[in-house]
């Protein structure tokens, strides 16, 4: 029994022990937890109170800056004002000083006039006093009064004008006179452009002929694009009518008039009418009708038999197969002239070959006498010179017309050759020259004038279509473009009914995707 007494006071005391000792190793724990709290907590506020310190002194830096910042701008916006109110002042006192001067000017001014009309009122004294005194030392040396003077004086003045009147009068009636026989020999001219109208209209158009009538649509475009575009293009005159399967081309210029067919005919082949198309047609056809006019050149030498001559005149004898004379061809003109011309020198033991070459020549001014100033025969005669053709020839040329009298034989025979061609019945018809020469003069005036780059004459010279150039010409010149163009043609030109000038100005960009 005591045993177990014994053993449960020592189970009791050891159990009293280990309490104990948790117990002091619990307090030494937590004394060292809030030990390290205290620190901890310590270490916290010691770092607030740095980061506040911090806060606050950043804070000062930064009020600090804006305060400076805005001090130099307010600086900055008081010095530009007062250099703008420095600026206004100078001005205002520039002002001043010219106001200054300009009434400074004005009082010196005012000062001159008005010791200008005191010295004119003392002149005009002097003058009605002089004039005075010269009237009565007249009268004192004629011994008429002034009124006897003006009686005088009236008498001769009378007699003075019956004379002036009877030479207007005489004069009127010759004048009368020329306008008589003027009028006169219109209403001829009048009466045999009549009989002449279809020669004139063979001769100033062409006819194309259509697959079908559909064609006439496509050839129009959309709200007559394509005949604007090929009109503008050649400077012909593109007529569809009631006409079936055909196109009427109507132009004084052969050449124009040869392009533009040549050009419709491949559109209407091609079968691709638009404005880009009929553009690049009239370009092919313009270098046909190049060759063309080569070719026919050639021809003409081989047909005459005429050699070495330079290949410019012998691209300008092409050209002349598109030029008339008074309704004769000037190409078979000239052929003709040749071969009559080598007859002649034939018969009479001359040189035939310059004969040839002086009669095939002697109307080469005739292919540039449209485009440049001067007569034919002077033009001519330049171009002989410039491609070196021989003095006989060039003398044959100047004086195939009497202008330049005649230093050789040939040249003689040049002049009788020329008189035969010309002279055969139905050879020349003077009303077809006139036409022509008043159309090419309308287009003449009109590429006269600054900013026109090209100019149509069209509808029989009732319409003439000017091209300007669009940066040389704005809208508002072309109205008095208009107006002094129809003036100048009116003082210029005679001609029935009225002319129609119309001034197109086009701008256009082109632009390449490659």
């Amino acid at each position: 029994m005591m045993l177990y007494v014994l053993e449960a006071v020592i189970i009791i005391a050891i159990c009293v022990a280990g309490c104990f000792f948790a117990f002091s190793n619990y307090k030494k724990n937590v004394e060292a937890t809030i030990g390290n709290a205290e620190d901890k907590a310590r270490e916290i506020v010691d770092e607030a109170l740095k980061t506040a310190e911090t806060k606050k002194r950043e804070g000062l830096l930064e009020i600090k800056e804006e305060s400076i910042k805005t001090k130099n701008e307010l600086d900055k916006e008081i010095k530009e004002r007062r250099a703008e109110a420095q600026r206004y002042e100078r001005r205002v006192q520039q002002k001043e000083e010219s106001i200054d001067k300009k009434a400074d000017a004005i009082e010196k001014r005012e000062a001159g006039l008005v010791a200008r009309e005191e010295e004119l009122a003392k002149q005009s004294a002097v003058v009605a006093r002089l004039n005075e005194e010269r009237i009565q030392e007249l009268e004192r040396i004629s011994g008429l009064t002034s009124e006897q003077a003006k009686e005088h004086l009236l008498k001769i003045v009378e007699d003075e004008v019956k004379h002036e009147t009877a030479v207007m009068v005489k004069e009127m009636e010759s004048r009368a006179k020329e306008e008589a026989e003027k009028k006169a020999k219109e209403y001829v001219v009048t009466a045999i452009q009549k009989c002449a109208a279809d020669h004139v209209s063979e001769t100033t158009i062409s006819v194309v002929q259509l697959p079908n009538d559909e064609m006439k649509g496509r050839i129009i475009g959309r709200e007559g694009r394509n005949i604007r575009t090929l009109e503008t293009l050649t400077g012909v005159e593109l007529i569809i009518d009631d006409t079936p399967e055909a196109v009427i081309l109507s132009g004084f210029d052969p050449i124009r008039r040869e392009v533009a067919r040549i050009a419709l005919e491949k559109l209407i082949v091609d079968g691709r009418i638009h404005p880009a198309r009929i553009e690049e047609m009239v370009e092919k056809a313009q270098r046909e009708v190049e060759i063309m006019i080569k070719e026919e050149g050639e021809a003409a030498t081989l047909e005459v038999g005429v050699h070495g001559i330079h290949p410019e005149l012998v691209k300008l004898l092409g050209k002349m197969k598109f030029r008339t004379s008074y309704g004769q061809n000037a190409l078979k003109h000239s052929i003709e002239v040749a071969h009559l011309t080598g007859l002649l020198a034939a018969e009479m033991g001359f040189d035939v070959r310059m004969a040839k070459r002086a009669g095939l020549l002697h109307d080469i001014g005739k292919a540039v006498d449209h485009e440049m100033e001067g007569s034919h025969i002077q033009l001519g005669a330049e171009l002989c010179r410039k491609y070196k053709e021989s003095p006989i020839v060039i003398n044959a040329v100047e004086s195939h017309h009497g202008d330049v009298e005649a230093q050789s034989l040939i040249a003689c025979l040049v002049q009788a050759a020329d008189t035969i061609s010309a002279a055969r019945p139905g050879a020349r018809r003077e009303t077809l020259e006139t036409y022509t020469t008043r159309l090419k003069q309308l287009e003449e005036i009109t590429n006269n004038f600054k900013g026109v780059d090209k100019s149509f004459a069209i509808q029989a010279g009732r319409e003439v279509r000017v091209m300007v150039v669009p940066e040389q010409i704005n809208d508002a010149d072309m109205i008095l473009l208009a107006r002094d163009i129809s003036k100048q043609i009116e003082a210029e030109l005679e001609y029935p009914g009225q002319i129609k000038i119309n001034v197109i100005r086009e701008s256009r960009v082109v632009e390449y995707a490659k």
